[in-house]
């Protein structure tokens, strides 16, 4: 039973991590992008 629980747990923290990862992403993005067109040549 605890096992289960410590699965169902470590699942939800995993979700948690991507949700954080892609939201610092998207949040990120205006300044990447912004970067990326400043200095030409880098993301060919």
């Amino acid at each position: 039973h605890v096992k289960v629980r410590y699965r169902g747990l470590r699942k939800n923290t995993q979700q948690l991590h991507t949700l954080f990862a892609l939201a610092n992403l998207w949040m990120a993005r205006g300044r990447l992008l912004k970067n990326s067109q400043s200095k030409p040549g880098v993301g060919a």
